[in-house]
């Protein structure tokens, strides 16, 4: 793989002097291309489509999106591809806050993920990873230990390779900052991954999958979060329209959701996590950071797209 500094950030990137940042996020960064459907389709059938439209995504891209909307100018390490989507997809993450002047041009084409939405809101999604895949774990934990000090939180999810969110998560644990993972896409992480995170966020199919153990409403949830206590430092299940339960050494707490009504719930996790980690970078408690991701992911559901429009 070839990958460069992007040109229009290059300076920052060449700085010897450690620039400290109190949020990190190390993530995907896509084009999400959206279509509106009646329903989805069955196996073999094809179905017409209305409002096509392309917009910036990602988990890792919408979580730092959302983090500056909380009030934090997050730093993102993260990979595009050298064509024109990229420098688009740049172009408007730096227009929502963020500082991308870390964030690598990559041979592979940038990441791609193809939406469909259904009246009632909910989405099917699928991934294309492209210059996503290309994060070096060496070169990603180099950047965070750059770049991240004993107060800044690292923000992961794992739509970028497990061994390179591995890295940045042991190089903040080493200067003594938080590390906060949305175990998103749901897939096998390292026990020692998991034991880094304060916390870990998951939603509710997440969560199950993780403890194999089916989860049907909050007392469910609240069993599951104890035992994931026993693996991660702190654990955040969201449950939707059933609100949030967070476990941590001070005990196990069920949080109502705000009702809204519901046009896309596409970012309403990203929007959640991003707020959540601003509020800890800020300084706050977990409980703050939570009541703040349940404001974001109510207001996020509200619009079509992972991204609300600049």
């Amino acid at each position: 793989m070839t990958a460069t500094p992007c040109p229009g950030w290059a300076p920052a990137c060449r700085h010897t002097t450690k620039m400290r940042k109190p949020l990190v996020v190390v993530g995907s960064l896509n084009a999400d291309l959206y279509v509106e459907i009646t329903a989805l389709p069955r196996p073999g059938e094809t179905i017409s489509g209305c409002n096509a439209a392309m917009r910036p995504g990602g988990k890792g891209a919408n979580q730092a999106a959302a983090a500056a909307r909380a009030g934090v100018r997050p730093v993102f390490v993260g990979a595009v591809g050298s064509d024109s989507v990229g420098g688009d997809v740049l172009t408007d993450l730096e227009a929502r806050g963020v500082d991308v002047s870390h964030v690598l041009r990559a041979s592979e084409p940038t990441g791609v993920a193809l939406i469909t939405v259904s009246p009632d809101g909910e989405n099917s999604i699928v991934v294309a990873a492209g210059a996503n895949a290309s994060l070096d774990p060496a070169a990603t934990a180099a950047t965070v230990a750059q770049l991240a000090g004993a107060d800044a939180v690292l923000l992961a999810q794992l739509e970028i390779p497990a061994e390179a969110v591995s890295a940045a998560a042991s190089e903040i644990e080493k200067v003594g900052g938080r590390f906060v993972l949305n175990l998103s896409p749901s897939r096998y992480v390292s026990p020692k991954l998991l034991a880094f995170a304060d916390p870990l966020i998951l939603n509710e199919t997440e969560a199950s999958d993780l403890a194999a153990s089916a989860i049907d409403g909050p007392a469910d949830a609240e069993t599951v979060a104890r035992r994931l206590l026993a693996t991660s430092r702190s654990v955040v299940i969201t449950l939707g329209a059933d609100g949030v339960i967070v476990a941590d050494a001070n005990g196990v707490s069920h949080l109502e959701s705000e009702r809204v009504k519901v046009v896309d719930t596409t970012g309403a996790g990203d929007a959640f996590a991003g707020a959540l980690a601003a509020t800890l970078a800020s300084g706050g408690t977990l409980t703050d950071g939570v009541k703040a991701g349940i404001a974001a992911g109510a207001a996020a559901v509200q619009h079509l797209g992972a991204q609300p429009p600049l």
